[in-house]
């Protein structure tokens, strides 16, 4: 056992601690709060420093390095304002399920309760959007608060921490333990359900005619999504996935029954529904896909339901299940292989085709957009163009009901998009996943409004040379406002015109290939040229302002339609 000392300073050890956790990529927006901590990583070269151009960037690419990898994303920001901006990725890791950890500089212990310059109590302001926030002072608890940090991120639902880091913590000599500086790597505890909770879930699969199976959440891991295509074609099971979890299950598969979102069609609504055996996994069933907490009865629902959630504070916290059991997807999905499998019924065939067919409406119905560029039309020629496993990855916005209805999703993590709704998340999360993965094509689809909100990301690809390829849907209009203005005040336009920049030249000035379509045919070619360039690239699409919705021009919605 290791049983000598080492004098270093805080900053020391938290990246000694952080490069022991596996930790390669780190991102954040330098701070005179954490300078220490940047000359720590010095010598820690196997932990890459990613700098942002914006707090807000460095956080959303830090939460989707996260959802590609499973590990705690880590984001360095300084106090105040850079916190501040900073927040909007925590409230996403929140919504996420996702495991964050970011880093706040902080005034000196001794200045504390003075207002010094940029001081705020961090661990007060995140106390509602994080699973835990709290400040280190003293140097010598970096190892424990370090551990619970990463313990608290990835258990149950997983989520995000905030810990402050006062300057002169980080600054401070302290004698360290070997023992301590050995902080073994911490993985995500797998509960599983009991054996007469096993006993009953499988009683009540074995008697259902019309069971679905809902797949959501987070700490997915490539196992446990294995381990549920195998499970739901070995007992006979249709399966949807929740908003933004499209990558859970392979969307080509006969037995994916679609996107439980924004535009779910009316046949699979009818289908959960009427479901005599609804297993929710990992699923929340929140406010957009349950279209308004509409989809199912409030708290007591007709259907009966199987939750099955890491997280036990989730069951029963809107719906009250019929069997509710805390226990991970892999927990419970390697339980239920290792089991005999669920008897065939002789309504499962047509069930499940059934609920295919369903998602397969939904798909089928969506009508040609106005104007010269069909953002269907596009998302289809970029998915023959380029190979499975693409990451694709998007932020806020109307445009992005085109992405979900239309990309056929093949592989585990290869949907990046905010299910907190956050607009300018595209850039910043593709930038991730191109560190991440490159080998992997990363197709990045944003909005104008959506883009403009972290455009200046784009200088972090081009400094890195980084072969995103950033789709603009360029309309003019902020389009999801727009959209609800027509509904609620037909004609009554306020606040939602945009005045863009020129996409092309912008993205030219920051180094970037770029260019601008105007027809849909025009496209393929276009995204070819953009793949040969090599590097980050921008294609801007012209859209027309009546392609304001996914089933609907802004005209049929002004009218009522």
């Amino acid at each position: 056992m290791a049983t000598g000392h080492n004098s270093l300073r805080g900053a020391d050890v938290l990246v000694r601690l952080l490069a022991g956790q596996g930790g390669q990529r780190i991102f954040g927006v330098p701070g005179e709060s954490y300078l220490p901590v940047l000359d720590a990583l010095l010598d820690v070269p196997q932990i890459d420093f990613i700098t942002a151009r914006h707090e807000a960037g460095a956080v959303l690419m830090a939460e989707a390095h996260a959802k590609l990898t499973g590990r705690p994303g880590i984001c360095f920001v300084t106090r105040g304002p850079g916190a501040m901006h900073a927040s909007i990725g925590v409230h996403v890791a929140q919504q996420d399920q996702t495991p964050l950890i970011l880093f706040v500089g902080q005034v000196s212990r001794g200045f504390r309760g003075r207002e010094a310059f940029q001081e705020v109590d961090h661990a007060r302001h995140f106390a509602d959007m994080a699973k835990w926030s709290a400040e280190i002072d003293d140097p010598a608890r970096i190892p424990e608060m370090l551990g619970r940090a990463l313990r608290t991120a990835l258990s149950g639902r997983p989520g995000p921490v905030v810990l402050a880091l006062p300057e002169d913590v980080l600054d401070a000599i302290v004698e360290m333990p070997d023992a301590a500086l050995a902080l073994p790597l911490i993985h995500a505890p797998q509960p599983a359900p009991s054996a007469s909770e096993l006993v009953e879930f499988r009683a009540r699969l074995a008697a259902a005619r019309r069971p679905f199976v809902i797949a959501g959440g987070g700490g997915w891991t490539p196992q446990a999504v294995a381990d549920l295509r195998r499970w739901v074609q070995r007992d006979g099971l249709p399966v949807a996935c929740e908003f933004r979890r499209q990558d859970l299950f392979d969307n080509a598969d006969p037995q994916y029954a679609g996107d439980i979102g924004f535009g779910l069609g009316a046949q699979t609504a009818d289908a959960i529904r009427t479901s005599d055996c609804l297993v929710m996994l990992g699923a929340r069933l929140g406010e957009v896909p349950s279209g308004g907490y509409t989809l199912l009865n409030i708290p007591v629902p007709a259907q009966a339901v199987v939750h099955i959630h890491p997280a036990p504070e989730e069951l029963g916290r809107v719906y009250q299940p019929d069997l509710a059991i805390n226990a991970t997807p892999q927990g419970v999905l390697g339980a239920l292989l290792a089991a005999p499998a669920r008897p065939a019924q002789p309504e499962d065939g047509d069930w499940i085709s059934q609920c295919r067919s369903a998602f397969d409406l939904t798909v089928a119905r969506v009508p040609p957009a106005p104007g010269a560029v069909d953002p269907a039309e596009v998302l289809r020629a970029a998915q023959d163009i380029l190979p499975p496993g693409t990451v694709i990855t998007n932020g806020a916005g109307n445009y992005a009901t085109w992405v979900h209805k239309i990309w056929c999703y093949r592989t585990f993590r290869s949907q990046l998009a905010p299910i907190a709704g956050t607009m300018g998340y595209g850039l910043p999360a593709a930038i991730a996943a191109a560190f991440e993965h490159p080998d992997r094509p990363v197709l990045a689809v944003a909005g104008d409004g959506c883009f403009m909100m972290s455009s200046q990301e784009l200088s972090v690809a081009v400094q890195h040379r980084l072969p995103v390829i950033l789709l603009v849907m360029n309309n003019g209009i902020l389009g999801t406002i727009r959209m609800h203005q027509e509904r609620r005040f037909p004609g009554r336009i306020s606040a939602t015109d945009l005045s863009n920049p020129d996409f092309v030249a912008l993205a030219r000035s920051h180094g970037a290939w770029a260019a601008r379509v105007e027809r849909t045919q025009d496209f393929p070619q276009t995204l070819r040229a953009a793949v040969a360039a090599g590097g980050p690239a921008l294609i801007d699409l012209a859209l027309d302002p009546e392609a304001l919705s996914l089933y609907r021009s802004l005209s049929e919605i002004r009218a009522g339609g």
